[in-house]
C-alpha cells in the first residue's frame, strides 16, 4: 500500500546518498555500452589517431560546459525531479511538462530498454538463449514499423527480468538502490581500468600508433569528419545530468550536487581518454576502424581465446549498472511531475516504509518493459534523441533566465567563466540539434511530432487542476 506523501517526501527520502554515492550514480549513469561500441566508427571517420583522441578530449569538456552551467542551477533548486524542476520554475509548466513527457514516453525509458538488450545479448555469450522461428507474420504500426513481440524472445527475457529486478532494487530504498550503483560502478570503473592496465602492461602494443597527431581524412573534410566522430562520443557522454533527478535524495545537495557533477564527468572523461589511448596503443587505427567489437579484440590481443568471455563480462557488468542508475533516477521525474498535478497522480505517491516514489519506479519498469518487448525501442529512441539536446540547449539558457529573474536567490555555486561556458554549451547543443535534422531529417521530424504529441495531454491535466480548484 502508498500513500500520498508528496508535501513530506523532501525532509523523509532527502539527504540519504552520500557525495560519493553521487559522483557514482553520474559515473554510473554515463558509462554504458558506448566506450565499447563506438571507437570503431570514430576511427573509421576521423582515420588520425591524434583527432580521435582529441574528439573524446573536446566532446569531454563540452560535457562538462554543461555539467558546471547544471551545477549552478541544482544548487539553486535541490529538489526531486531535476531537470523537470529547473524548467517548471524557469520556464512555465508547459515546458516542463513536455520535457517529462518525452523522458517517460521513450527518451529515458527507450535507453533503460536499449541498454537492457545490450546486456542481455552479452549474457548469451554465456548461456544459449530461446529463439523461435519468425514464422508468426509481423504486424505494422503508422510511423514505428513492424513489431516483433517474440523474435529474439530469449533476449528480451532476460532485458525485461534485468529492468523489473532493478525496478525492484530502487523500490526497496534509495540507500538500497545506491549500494547496487556503488558496486556496479566500481566493478565497471575496475573492468575498464583492467583493459587500461593491462593493454599497457602485457599487450604487444606499440606507441607509434598514437602518430600522426594530426592531419585530414581521406574525405577531406576535417571539420565535418570531427563533427560526425562527435555525434557518438556525445551520446557515449549522455547521462551526466542524470543525478540532478535525485536532487532532495542527496545530503548537503547544495554543496554536494555541484560537486559530484564535476568530479564524476572528470573522471569518465579520464577514463574515456585513458581507454581510447589503450585501444590505439594494442591496435592501429586502420585496424580499429574495421574491428565490430574493439574491446573484445584488444582483450583477444593480451589473452589469446579468452577475449570475447573477458569483453563480455565487462560490457554484462557495465550495462546493469547503467540501467539501475538510470531507473533509480529517472523515476523521480515522474513523480515531480505528479506531484504538480501534471502527470497520473498515482505516481506522485510515496512507500510508506521504503521512501521512495514505488509506484513511479514500478510504472517505469513496466514501461521500458513494454518498449522492449515490442522491439521498436531502437527506432523510437533514434526519433526522440534530438530531442533529449534541445532540452539540454533549454536547461543551459535557463542559467541566463534564472540570473534575471531570481537575482537574489542564494547561488552556493555559480558557474564559472560565465557567461562563456555556458554559451559554449548553448552553441555545442544547438549545433547537435540542426546537425541531426539536416542528417537524419525524416526521424527528427517524427520525433518532433512525438514530442508536440504531448500538448493535448498537457491540456488536459491543467483543465483537471483549474476542475479541483473551482
Amino acid at each position: 500500500m502508498t500513500t500520498d506523501v508528496s508535501k513530506t517526501m523532501e525532509p523523509t527520502l532527502a539527504r540519504r546518498l552520500s557525495l560519493t554515492s553521487a559522483i557514482m550514480v553520474v559515473i554510473g549513469s554515463v558509462i554504458g555500452s558506448g566506450i565499447f561500441l563506438t571507437p570503431q566508427s570514430i576511427a573509421a571517420t576521423v582515420q588520425i589517431p591524434g583527432i580521435m583522441i582529441f574528439v573524446w578530449v573536446l566532446t569531454g569538456v563540452l560535457t562538462l560546459a554543461g555539467a558546471l552551467t547544471n551545477a549552478e542551477i541544482a544548487g539553486m533548486i535541490p529538489e526531486a525531479g531535476g531537470q523537470y524542476v529547473f524548467f517548471r520554475v524557469t520556464y512555465g509548466d508547459l515546458t516542463a511538462f513536455l520535457y517529462g513527457w518525452t523522458t517517460f514516453i521513450v527518451y529515458q525509458t527507450g535507453s533503460i530498454a536499449a541498454i537492457a538488450v545490450a546486456f542481455a545479448r552479452y549474457f548469451g555469450y554465456f548461456v544459449d538463449l530461446p529463439h523461435l522461428s519468425p514464422a508468426l507474420e509481423a504486424w505494422k504500426l503508422p510511423l514505428i514499423g513492424n513489431i516483433y513481440p517474440l523474435k529474439n524472445i530469449g533476449v528480451s527475457l532476460v532485458a525485461i527480468s534485468a529492468i523489473v529486478l532493478l525496478a525492484c532494487v530502487n523500490y526497496f530504498g534509495v540507500q538500497f538502490g545506491g549500494i547496487v550503483q556503488n558496486i556496479f560502478t566500481f566493478l565497471k570503473v575496475i573492468a575498464i581500468g583492467g583493459i587500461i592496465v593491462l593493454a599497457f602492461t602485457v599487450g604487444h602494443g606499440s606507441t607509434a600508433h598514437f602518430f600522426p597527431l594530426w592531419g585530414v581524412p581521406a574525405s577531406g573534410a576535417l571539420l565535418s569528419a570531427i563533427g560526425v566522430a562527435m555525434i557518438a562520443t556525445l551520446w557515449s557522454y549522455d547521462g551526466w545530468n542524470s543525478l540532478t533527478y535525485l536532487a532532495g535524495e542527496v545530503k548537503e545537495p547544495k554543496k554536494n550536487i555541484p560537486l559530484a557533477l564535476i568530479i564524476g564527468t572528470l573522471i569518465v572523461i579520464v577514463i574515456y581518454v585513458a581507454t581510447t589511448l589503450a585501444y590505439l596503443f594494442i591496435l592501429p587505427i586502420g585496424e580499429i576502424a574495421k574491428s565490430k567489437l574493439v574491446a573484445a579484440d584488444v582483450m583477444e590481443n593480451i589473452f589469446h581465446g579468452y577475449g570475447g568471455a573477458i569483453i563480455s563480462a565487462m560490457v554484462m557488468i557495465s550495462t546493469f549498472g547503467t540501467v539501475n542508475g538510470t531507473s533509480m533516477t529517472t523515476a523521480r521525474v515522474y513523480f515531480a511531475m505528479a506531484k504538480d498535478k501534471l502527470f497520473f497522480r498515482s505516481l506522485g505517491t510515496i512507500h510508506p516504509k521504503y521512501r521512495t516514489p514505488g509506484t513511479s519506479l514500478l510504472v517505469q519498469g513496466a514501461w521500458a518493459s513494454i518498449l522492449t518487448l515490442t522491439g521498436t525501442y531502437d527506432q523510437i529512441f533514434t526519433y526522440v534523441i534530438f530531442a533529449g539536446w534541445i532540452f539540454y540547449a533549454l536547461g543551459a539558457s535557463a542559467v541566463f533566465v534564472l540570473r534575471k529573474k531570481m537575482p537574489d536567490t542564494p547561488r552556493p555555486y555559480k558557474v564559472p567563466g560565465y557567461p562563456y561556458v555556458p554559451i559554449l554549451f548553448i552553441i555545442v547543443a544547438t549545433w547537435f540539434v540542426y546537425n541531426t535534422i539536416v542528417q537524419q531529417t525524416a526521424d527528427s521530424m517524427v520525433g518532433l511530432f512525438l514530442l508536440l504529441a504531448g500538448i493535448p495531454f498537457y491540456l488536459y491535466w491543467r483543465k483537471e487542476i483549474k476542475k479541483s480548484h473551482a
